[in-house]
């Protein structure tokens, strides 16, 4: 399989044409293949790292065919009791868990694309919800939408400003 994916790779140094072109021949080639999500209110109640093991654990639960093992960028998902292993920079060490990054982001590309048409203003289809200065642009326009999280410093500041305040700062302080 490592020569039919020659050419994936950690999936912040392919482009985005290249990760979408990749993706298909991952999900035919992969064993199994599942995404989990957590949502924004989740994010906010558990914290970002919490929440990613959520969404890990809940890609796991939707797979086909139960795993004997995982192996998996940084983290370990201690309610499974399956062996583990935990790779620092697993997605540059591994090209399983490189795979498993390309097929997430564009995963989350795609839905960022969608929510793009739902939520104007934000540019979600180019800055896939980075803090770039279009991003920062619409929030200080129109202000934080449902699917900004409230426990992110900046939007924890621009909710806190009052409705006497500019929606949000250009840029961050």
């Amino acid at each position: 399989m490592r020569q039919q994916l020659h050419g994936v790779r950690d999936s912040k140094q392919m482009s985005p044409q290249a990760r979408m072109a990749w993706e298909p021949c991952i999900r035919q080639l992969a064993w199994g293949c599942a995404v989990g999500e957590a949502s924004v209110e989740e994010i906010d109640a558990l914290g970002i790292v919490p929440a990613t093991r959520l969404a890990m654990l809940r890609a796991v639960q939707r797979l086909t065919q139960a795993p004997d093992g995982l192996l998996i960028d940084y983290l370990r998902l201690p309610e499974l009791p399956l062996p583990q292993v935990a790779l620092t920079f697993g997605d540059q060490r591994s090209l399983s868990i490189a795979a498993a990054s390309v097929v997430a982001k564009v995963h989350r590309d795609l839905r960022m694309i969608a929510l793009d048409q739902t939520h104007p203003g934000y540019g979600l289809a180019e800055n896939k919800g980075y803090g770039t200065a279009a991003h920062r642009n619409g929030l200080t326009l129109h202000g934080p939408s449902v699917l900004h999280r409230r426990s992110f410093a900046p939007i924890a500041r621009c909710l806190a400003a009052g409705p006497l305040e500019p929606a949000c700062p250009s840029a961050p302080p």
